[in-house]
């Protein structure tokens, strides 16, 4: 889990890590080590590797859920074969399978958006403040979902401190810990 205030660049480094955001120093390396020897990913090659979900990024709002989940089953599969219909069953939103995302509360196309990012097969997970317009039942939904799915993966979670986001990660970096103090 990586902590930090409002502003601290929690959500800054996800955006790099996943190639949203370009550095302006240095060079990112992404290598996989399935294999014998470690293998260099390239750029063009990380969103098969990466999946990451955020209260900030956007959903195509005139899409039906099936047509979102369709959509990006097209660029990134899903775990185990998972057909859209199953998505949708998963992120208990089956009843909204032909209502246009637009028409979506906050807190479901937060819960999509998680889906998405969770149930897609990819070894690394980032969630940046994962459980921003949820409510009670769709945090413990949440919780299920990286317990359950998040196994054989890495998974990164940015938080402000907010408990139900992090309690399954086993370590912790504090970002105010790597940042230059300014006197």
């Amino acid at each position: 889990m990586i902590l930090g205030g409002n502003g601290s660049g929690k959500s800054t480094l996800l955006q790099v890590i996943c190639g949203f955001v370009g550095i302006n120093e240095g060079q990112m390396v992404y290598t996989r080590t399935s294999g014998p020897t470690p293998q260099v990913v390239s750029e063009e090659d990380l969103r098969l590797f990466v999946s990451f979900s955020s209260p900030y990024l956007q959903l195509i709002e005139d899409f039906t859920m099936l047509e979102m989940i369709e959509h990006a089953a097209q660029f990134k599969p899903f775990q185990a074969g998972l057909t859209p219909e199953e998505v949708m069953k998963i992120a208990e939103l089956n009843h909204a399978a032909n209502k246009p995302i637009k028409q979506f509360s906050s807190g479901m196309k937060q819960r999509l958006k998680l889906a998405l990012a969770i149930l897609a097969d990819t070894p690394l997970l980032l969630l940046d403040e994962p459980v921003s317009n949820l409510d009670k039942a769709a945090i413990s939904w949440y919780k299920e979902m990286v317990v359950s799915y998040g196994k054989q993966r890495t998974v990164i979670v940015c938080s402000n401190a907010i408990e139900e986001e992090f309690v399954f990660c086993t370590s912790q970096l504090t970002v105010s810990d790597f940042k230059p103090k300014i006197l």
